[in-house]
């Protein structure tokens, strides 16, 4: 480790996963040095890479502090952190079950929102031909998505244990894409979905979000 920071953080610059990691680590006050690979270029598929993450997708993380531990995965490297590092459980449970409480919305989150999101992204900016179809399905998904989380959110102010914990900064990320027109210019989030729309509002204002997502758009506005 050259850099001197805790940890070495493969990310991409535009891609939503590793900002939730981003997010994590700023509000835990953990220092890291990030890694942005080049998709274009293949770096996220190049052996060095694959020897860290075999799946060749980012988040990775390697903790220096802890032997060059590495965690691959988004909701992997979540837990890792909380439960190594968040000593306090400032962003965790205190109990078994407003611990499977935090769990089972995690694995929501990474099996339900970040696919479908992505798929959506995917048809609508990146897929050589337009598909009506898939792009109706796909957008179809995420409102559904926005609809379970917006039925719990007229109830309660976050999703697990009273307070706002990693279940609820994991959505951030790929929300925030629908705050910034996924479903097209006619979509109103905050008129659609208004709890859930409040709920993402009050996340993305804890500064460590804050921080991440104007480092976001400041590499965004780099790249163009």
């Amino acid at each position: 480790m050259s850099h001197g920071k805790q940890f070495t953080l493969y990310a991409h610059a535009q891609g939503p996963n590793p900002w939730k990691i981003v997010f994590l680590l700023n509000e835990l006050g953990l220092s890291y040095e990030a890694k942005y690979l080049q998709f274009d270029i293949g770096e996220h598929k190049a052996p060095e890479y694959l020897k860290i993450n075999p799946n060749g997708r980012v988040p990775a993380i390697i903790d220096h502090k802890n032997n060059d531990f590495i965690v691959w995965e988004s909701g992997a490297i979540l837990l890792y952190l909380v439960e190594k590092y968040d000593t306090e459980k400032k962003y965790f449970a205190t109990s078994e079950a407003d611990r499977y409480a935090v769990l089972q919305w995690l694995f929501f989150q990474v099996s339900g929102q970040g696919p479908y999101y992505g798929q959506a992204a995917w048809f609508t900016v990146f897929h050589p031909e337009k598909l009506p179809s898939a792009l109706e399905r796909y957008q179809n998904e995420v409102k559904r998505v926005l609809g379970v989380l917006e039925s719990v959110l007229t109830k309660q102010k976050w999703l697990a244990a009273g307070k706002f914990t990693v279940a609820d900064l994991a959505f951030a990320p790929w929300n925030n894409s629908v705050a910034e027109g996924l479903l097209g210019p006619d979509f109103s989030f905050e008129k659609e979905f208004p709890a859930t729309f409040e709920w993402h509002s009050h996340i993305v204002a804890f500064p460590g979000v804050k921080a991440g997502l104007e480092l976001k758009k400041e590499l965004s506005a780099r790249a163009h």
